[in-house]
């Protein structure tokens, strides 16, 4: 395999049909594909597709949204609009196969909002179900995918803080094993302090056609950082429109390249190796 899309979801409806179809053609593109989960019926999901393919892994875990009651994020079918609490018990049935490589993607979510709770009870109720994960993540020494999303323009942070800060002020305090903060849209000053901490970034697609992420793909280090698609979310130039699959991150791959001015080979093969260190894979 060449290629690694550190962060899709070929585990929601939108591939409910052709999952596997879309897996084969990713191996036919020698593209590893890694499934995250955002609740229990996703992560199992996720898992389900690690033993029917050869080429997917699995991150399980409780996206931040989904700890809200009424919040939806991405998928309306596996979201059933109550409250999800982290059932440790439930996780380590998932955790036993030996394709789960993650623990997530948890964080914070401040864009997301629930009719009837204050943005303070919100951040209270992803607050205990990040730690959490946290938590399950150090017992297992798995590495954690960790979600950022910041409050809609005009509107302000529960804390007053970026979603950066408080992501950053959480690990810092309770993590031990390293991380990923998935869709990186924040600063290079904010991305230096999570490599203090021993974590990486990825990109999407939407670097493709988005000039504000180029300052900090040029200035990051290439050992911090993975590509990712987040399918079926944010295709990438030159499949703006369509439904974004895990082969597409190749695509990821070339622009990091083009930004950075280093070739594509030297891209390709220290993504590959940063991939198999993070998420421990014999490739």
């Amino acid at each position: 395999m060449k290629y690694i899309d550190t962060h899709a979801h070929l585990n929601l409806s939108n591939f409910s049909d052709d999952a596997l179809t879309v897996a084969k053609k990713c191996a036919d593109e020698e593209v590893v594909v890694i499934n995250v989960g955002t609740n229990a019926y996703t992560s199992t999901q996720a898992v389900a597709l690690t033993e029917e393919t050869d080429n997917c892994y699995a991150i399980i875990g409780l996206h931040p949204t989904q700890a809200i009651p009424g919040a939806r994020d991405g998928d309306d079918v596996s979201s059933t609009g109550t409250a999800e609490v982290f059932d440790t018990d439930f996780y380590q049935s998932l955790a036993d196969n030996k394709k789960v490589v993650g623990v997530g993607e948890c964080g914070f979510d401040y864009y997301q909002t629930s009719e009837g709770y204050t943005p303070k009870d919100s951040y209270a109720r992803q607050e205990q179900a990040f730690i959490a994960q946290i938590a399950f993540a150090n017992e297992r020494n798995l590495p954690l995918m960790i979600h950022t999303r910041g409050p809609k323009p005009g509107k302000e942070s529960p804390t007053g803080r970026s979603v950066y800060q408080d992501v950053y002020e959480v690990l810092k305090q309770y993590a031990k094993v390293p991380f990923n903060i998935h869709f990186y849209a924040g600063t290079c000053e904010e991305a230096a302090r999570f490599f203090e901490l021993g974590g990486t970034i990825s990109f999407t697609g939407v670097i493709t056609f988005a000039k504000e992420y180029e300052v900090v793909v040029k200035n990051v280090p290439l050992e911090r950082l993975h590509a990712e698609t987040d399918c079926p979310f944010v295709a990438p130039i030159p499949f703006r429109g369509k439904r974004c699959e895990p082969w597409m991150v190749q695509e990821v791959y070339k622009k990091i390249a083009l930004i950075k001015g280093v070739p594509e080979e030297v891209v390709r093969e220290q993504l590959l190796t940063n991939a198999r260190a993070q998420y421990s894979l014999s490739l």
